[in-house]
């Protein structure tokens, strides 16, 4: 109940449509009862007492409720399925704004295509519910009231022998929702693996295919589909005997109105009209509540899916932990690192341990290390992306956390190895790094990061689509567009993570005279497993198992002979390493 009212909770800004939503209801609801309230002079006037004035009027009148039920049947409708789908909108996108806030830490842990099975099918879920449950709601309760009033107009004691099977239809419905409710919890939980299973391997195709892995991936999307198949029809199998359950209820009310009633029309204390038309008021009566039913199952499902959905609206997000009340001015003086120390959730050693460093306003200092030593987390805490367990980051003497996110990672450019574009043109590929930016502004950033040349050998030039994470591009072409994108953000501190790892010689040389443009005044931190992309660097910094274990020039390192030489000496063993 507390996840229904939550969900309504929504429907408060379209309150006006919500009102004449129900007074249409209301008014269908009324015109209903009179379908049956009108059985009883048609049978008694017409077919017994064959009064000629009623045959003129009964047909006229039973033909203008069915226009002004029409009319108010569709307003009823259409403001229904406006409202309900406004709500499940604005909750979508909540949703998407709230995943766009979470930390990074979340998505490390949580798969892609499950986040889109809550975007896409919990949010599909509620939709039923809110835009189809809520005009059932109004609707069928008005005409269920509606109805037994009718009833006990009639004969109030039939009505009461009627009643007794009510209880039995809100029990079958309460105990089939909440199993319901469970099976369907469980059935998103399969359709968010299927997706997983999806993303995963299209996302992976080009490996898939060369392992020749397709009847592996098949069998694998195939344990996931089947999986889904059960849980559903295990929903299916719940819903469709509360549906039968609620039949044989609604046939035993019946069953006894027809043997109560008969007895009293034999007797001579109720009219023949009078019997149908209380017969009539009750079909009409069980009517809504297989309806409400049926909106019962459904509504158990739509909460299934909302608990799902505001799992993840009511987790801690960016916003949340941003407690900075400063804009941060652009970095003039130093980066500095003091005892910060990081562990990742789940993990069993420190990723970092205890790390002092200062970076110079302009200086360029490569992070280098093996893998795991922690280059890429250090420079990941700058952003905020993590928070230090222990220490803190300083800009110019001014603790990261004390700024607001926003003017910290304005003043940031990250270009990593793994280049991340969208399926989108080239200029907007590039025009990502500043809004507002203008043709001359993208072109002039594509210039200094040496891609001018080539984007003016595609097809449409700047117009050109990519294709999903620039695939219609090489990977030195790609890497120099997120080269022109951090140019035109032109923030005045850079990360490169590995930026040229992936790329042969030549398109190395390309995107290292990029990066010359790029790092032109400004302070950088530069990742690297390849030695000879950071051995110009004005500062080396050496990491072992999330500790500094050396600092100082190529030169100086190599002289020391410690952990550097031997990284330098593995490298480059035919010119360096001893014979």
């Amino acid at each position: 109940m507390t996840l229904f009212l939550r969900l309504l909770r929504y429907l408060w800004q379209y309150r006006l449509r919500l009102v004449a939503a129900f007074l249409c209801s209301a008014l269908v609801a009324g015109l209903t009862a009179a379908y049956a309230w009108l059985v009883r002079p048609v049978l008694d006037g017409i077919f017994i007492s064959k009064d000629q004035f009623l045959l003129m009027v009964l047909p006229l009148a039973i033909l203008g409720v069915a226009v002004l039920k029409g009319i108010f049947s569709y307003g009823q409708n259409y403001l229904m399925s406006y409202v309900g789908n406004q709500v499940i909108t604005d909750v979508r996108q909540e949703l998407f704004l709230q995943l766009m806030r979470l930390p990074v830490g979340f998505h490390d842990s949580t798969t892609s295509g499950r986040l889109m099975s809550r975007v896409i099918n919990d949010v599909n879920l509620m939709a039923n519910a809110v835009a189809g449950v809520l005009k059932d709601l109004f609707q069928q309760g008005l005409t269920f009231v509606a109805m037994m009033g009718v009833i006990f107009y009639q004969n109030w004691k039939l009505a009461a022998v009627s009643v007794i099977v009510t209880p039995l239809s809100f029990v079958t419905m309460v105990r089939m929702g909440q199993r319901l409710r469970g099976l369907s919890t469980r059935g998103q939980e399969k359709i968010g693996d299927m997706a997983s299973a999806l993303q995963e391997t299209l996302a992976g195709i080009r490996i898939v295919k060369a392992f020749g892995r397709e009847d592996s991936e098949a069998l694998r999307f195939r344990d996931s589909n089947k999986a889904y198949l059960r849980a559903t029809m295990k929903a299916t199998q719940v819903s469709s005997l509360a549906s039968s359950r609620m039949e044989v209820i609604g046939v035993l009310g019946v069953v006894t109105i027809i043997w109560y009633g008969g007895y009293l029309v034999i007797d001579g204390t109720m009219t023949p009209g009078a019997f149908f038309s209380f017969l009539a008021a009750m079909f009409m009566a069980y009517t809504p509540i297989k309806r409400l039913a049926g909106a019962n199952n459904t509504i158990q499902q739509a909460l299934a899916a909302a608990e799902r959905v505001f799992q993840v609206l009511d987790l801690p997000n960016e916003l949340d932990r941003d407690r900075g009340g400063h804009e941060l001015q652009p970095l003039t003086r130093s980066l500095e690192f003091r005892g910060v120390s990081f562990r990742y959730e789940g993990s069993g050693a420190p990723a970092l341990m205890g790390i002092h460093l200062s970076v110079k306003a302009g200086e360029v200092l490569a992070l280098v290390g093996s893998s795991g030593s922690g280059k890429t987390t250090l420079a990941s805490l700058v952003p905020r992306f993590y928070e230090p367990a222990e220490g803190s980051i300083l800009i110019d003497g001014q603790d990261i956390r004390q700024c607001t996110l926003r003017s910290l990672r304005s003043q940031i450019g990250i270009v990593s190895q793994d280049t991340v574009l969208f399926d989108d043109t080239v200029k907007n590929n590039i025009a990502y790094g500043r809004a507002g930016a203008t043709d001359q502004d993208v072109e002039k950033a594509a210039r200094l990061a040496y891609a001018h040349e080539f984007i003016t050998r595609l097809p449409e030039g700047y117009h050109t689509l990519i294709g999903e994470n620039g695939i219609k591009l090489s990977g030195g072409e790609r890497q120099r567009l997120a080269i022109a994108r951090a140019i035109l953000r032109d923030p005045p501190i850079l990360i490169l993570d590995e930026a040229t790892s992936s790329l042969d010689s030549e398109s190395e040389r390309m995107v290292q005279l990029a990066f010359s443009n790029l790092m032109r005044n400004r302070t950088t931190l530069v990742i690297a497993h390849r030695l000879s992309t950071v051995q110009s660097a004005d500062r080396i910094v050496v990491l072992d198992r999330g500790s500094i274990v050396e600092s100082g020039s190529h030169e100086e390192l190599l002289q020391r002979g410690g952990l550097y030489k031997r990284f330098h000496a593995v490298q480059f063993q035919d010119m360096d390493a001893p014979r």
